[in-house]
């Protein structure tokens, strides 16, 4: 009997594509003003001028993303003959950079990474021709911000530098907790734990830290924590989750009762230091045979009624598409080195070029006056090879025109558009005559898939 294949553990086989000098320019005016920040912070350290400084090691990673690179050696080639970004081509062993790479402070990516979230915001807001869901707009004038917050466990090592030929092959690299701005799809803060096997509830003294009054957080069933939900509370922080299966409910009062919604607000909890009691909402939405059960701290359906609360954490899904997409699409699933430093330095040049990915999509989306989920994040990364190539031919300046134009429909970066003729609902009480399974629902609307 054959064993089953970890698929994100199989080598992978890939060629690294050509540097287009549009995207180049693009990613170095966005990030060149955040390096020359740090340059004071390099000199704090004690790191001196030398060959692999912060710009060209933010470089190669970025160009190790961005362009497909298959590891340090061919990275060493290319610097050799090329250069990459805004680098000349220079000669570097592949050993001084396999050691750069394990000791090259972590740091000083993620202070990086953070100068540019405000930039990549700022260009979302400049930008107002692409419409946002219904659900998120009303709650919008509720709540200031919609965040999501989850964590994901990293894949485990590979032995790629012989350096860590001893590290266990099969251990686990740790687990990073994501707070992600679901109007935006940004990510707003990460955080690493060295132990694979921590629980999300560590990241909970983060989250209370983080986030500010008039915040809703969209949270999974690993943030059930009925203390966490009280401190939150007592900040003007509100939230919507999952209940648990079995949970003891005590009913105080019904806002609706209908044939495929119930809307009532409840207390959980026995009184004990672990489980104290807490009053929240309990929304049940029927779906053919399937009650979906969400709770949250918003006790008036005014201010979030009952189909928003469902589709909103319907979108709790857009934080497991970026752990997909920078895990599988962008490799962070493939781990370059055996240090926990080499492992935070992939961490914050993934997350990096999530970011610019995103606001590229976002761009393009814009251009379109489409939702930003209609707009395909892998197609538009696979697509930079076909626009690299079209501004070589002289047909192509401007990837998100590239993108946006009619004639390149084929590159898949508009997703398959479903009809269905469904609109959400977002009254606070919803009539009870209408109870048919069809009742999350009515009128005319486009679901993108």
């Amino acid at each position: 009997m054959s064993r089953k294949a970890n698929r994100d553990h199989a080598k992978r086989q890939q060629r690294p594509i050509m540097e287009d000098e549009v995207i180049s320019s693009q990613i170095a005016a966005l990030l060149t003003p955040a390096l020359e920040k740090q340059k004071k912070y390099c000199r704090q350290l004690g790191l001196r001028d030398r060959i692999l400084t912060l710009p060209l090691m933010v470089a190669a990673i970025l160009t190790m993303l961005w362009r497909d690179v298959a590891g340090v050696r061919e990275l060493t080639r290319i610097l050799a003959r090329e250069g990459f970004l805004w680098c000349d081509s220079q000669k570097v062993s592949q050993q001084a950079l396999s050691k750069r790479f394990l000791t090259f402070p972590a740091e000083l990516f993620e202070k990086v990474f953070k100068e540019i979230l405000p930039l990549l915001k700022e260009k979302w807001h400049s930008r107002n021709r692409r419409p946002l869901p219904e659900s998120v707009q009303f709650t919008l004038t509720k709540f200031e911000k919609i965040w999501i917050a989850d964590g994901s466990t990293l894949e485990a090592l590979f032995k790629k530098l012989k350096v860590y030929s001893d590290v266990p092959q099969g251990k686990l690299a740790g687990k990073i907790g994501v707070v992600i701005d679901l109007v935006t799809r940004l990510p707003v803060e990460i955080w690493f734990k060295e132990n694979p096997k921590t629980n999300d509830t560590k990241f909970e003294e983060d989250l209370l830290g983080l986030v500010t009054p008039s915040t809703l957080l969209l949270l999974d069933r690993g943030f059930y924590h009925f203390s966490f939900w009280l401190q939150l509370i007592a900040q003007n922080i509100h939230f919507i989750s999952r209940i648990k299966k079995g949970a003891a409910i005590k009913v105080l009062e019904v806002f609706t009762e209908g044939y495929s919604l119930r809307d009532r607000k409840i207390s959980l909890g026995s009184g004990t230091k672990t489980t104290p009691y807490i009053t929240l909402r309990l929304v049940e939405v029927k779906s053919g045979k399937v009650w979906h059960s969400y709770l949250t701290s918003v006790l008036e359906p005014e201010n979030l009624p009952p189909y928003v609360v469902a589709d909103l954490y319907r979108k709790r899904w857009r934080i497991e598409e970026a752990f997909n997409t920078v895990k599988r699409l962008l490799g962070l699933s493939y781990l370059w080195v055996g240090s926990i430093n080499g492992v935070k330095l992939q961490i914050w040049g993934t997350w990096l070029f999530y970011g610019i990915l995103i606001d590229l999509g976002d761009a393009v989306a814009d251009e379109l006056s489409l939702p930003c989920d209609c707009i395909s994040l892998e197609m538009i990364y696979r697509g930079l090879y076909h626009f690299g190539v079209a501004n070589q031919k002289g047909e192509a300046t401007d990837p998100v025109k590239y993108f946006a134009s009619p004639e390149n429909k084929d590159v898949g970066i508009v997703k398959q558009i479903r009809k269905n003729n469904t609109k959400l609902i977002v009254a606070p009480f919803p009539e009870k005559q209408k109870n048919s399974p069809e009742f999350f629902f009515s009128s005319k609307s486009l679901i993108y898939v």
